[in-house]
């Protein structure tokens, strides 16, 4: 036997015989020591990975689909998520087949769209390639890269006179960009939102794109708005008048790699403020202790709604009020936990 050949059976010998690494820390993601996104609302945090982490929120590494209606919030979700991304130091990168996003709605969430940020991309083969170009200012920090929405985008086929008379081709370029894309995203710890709409199909209700989104999104949250916000004011003479001020919509986790599924809750988005925290949080808090009052964390308690989130707001107990309202969901939550004995194999 020759002198290479003994070699490199020794080699294969040795790598046999070695102890194999079973080292999976790699794929896990650390969602306890690493930072997380905040959707602006702590209930919907904590909907989202409450029982991995305190607070919960959205972790870097994934892609996220928000699907619903007109008018239901999905945009102002997508809006504040990438402004929680900018408040902690990443770069959010929003791109906008819509063509609807001003600066002046961006400010209500104090979004900062800077022009090298900022695109209207016509087809998905853009949006994609966009991603596997990017290089964020800070690549330690989480970095979003939001579509609204995927439902605009278009195919250079239907684009052209020819047209697209199938309207297959868009499906395939999107399953095409996720294959492409997935893991470098994972890689980057990016965040890829995605808003989407919804369509009423043969088997009931669709989203625009194929199935490849649904597949590849970690997260899939269904926005729908339930009901108005109004306020009441009193005029001369005591004529009382009565204005839409936001709406009420539900969040509900359709799928989820990160946390447990088919969970909700109710978000507030009033209109020029973006979605109330304090609100949303007084009314968890009233409805899952069974108030007849909004209890404010001093111990005062208020009929209104509106003198409740002023008190709030002028004694500067709002981080008081979300850590109540955590302990609170983390308590109820306890009690849905059952213990069993580790499986056996």
């Amino acid at each position: 036997m020759s002198t290479i050949i003994k070699k490199k059976v020794q080699e294969i010998k040795e790598a046999i015989e070695s102890p194999v690494d079973n080292d999976l820390s790699f794929i896990t993601r650390k969602i306890e020591v690493d930072s997380v996104l905040s959707t602006g609302s702590t209930l919907l945090d904590l909907n989202i990975s409450g029982k991995r982490r305190r607070g919960g929120g959205i972790p870097g590494g994934i892609v996220v689909e928000m699907y619903g209606p007109s008018s239901s919030g999905k945009t102002a979700l997508l809006a504040e998520i990438c402004a929680s991304a900018q408040a902690l130091g990443g770069q959010s990168k929003i791109q906008d087949p819509e063509a609807r996003l001003d600066k002046e709605y961006a400010r209500i969430y104090d979004l900062k769209l800077e022009p090298e940020d900022y695109s209207r991309p016509d087809t998905v083969e853009e949006v994609f390639n966009a991603v596997q170009i990017w290089k964020p200012r800070d690549p330690d920090k989480i970095n979003v890269l939001g579509t609204d929405s995927l439902a605009a985008l278009s195919t250079e086929l239907e684009m052209s006179p020819k047209g697209d008379k199938m309207g297959m081709k868009r499906a395939k370029e999107f399953s095409t960009g996720f294959r492409k894309t997935a893991r470098l995203i994972a890689q980057n710890n990016w965040l890829m939102l995605c808003t989407n709409q919804i369509r009423q199909g043969d088997y009931g209700e669709t989203t625009p794109g194929g199935m490849a989104i649904a597949f590849y999104a970690s997260l899939r949250i269904r926005v729908k708005q339930e009901d108005l916000v109004y306020k009441e004011i009193s005029l001369d003479g005591g004529k009382k008048v009565k204005k839409a001020v936001g709406i009420e919509s539900t969040c509900f986790i359709k799928k989820s790699s990160i946390d447990d599924p088919f969970r909700e809750c109710s978000i507030f988005i009033m209109f020029g403020y973006g979605i109330d925290d304090i609100r949303g949080n007084l009314q968890y808090i009233k409805d899952m202790t069974n108030d007849a009052k909004y209890q404010c964390p001093d111990g005062n308690s208020y009929g209104p709604m509106s003198l409740a989130i002023q008190h709030i707001e002028k004694d500067n107990l709002e981080k008081v009020l979300k850590e109540r309202t955590i302990d609170l969901w983390e308590e109820i939550e306890s009690r849905f936990e059952s213990k069993r004995n580790p499986k056996v194999r």
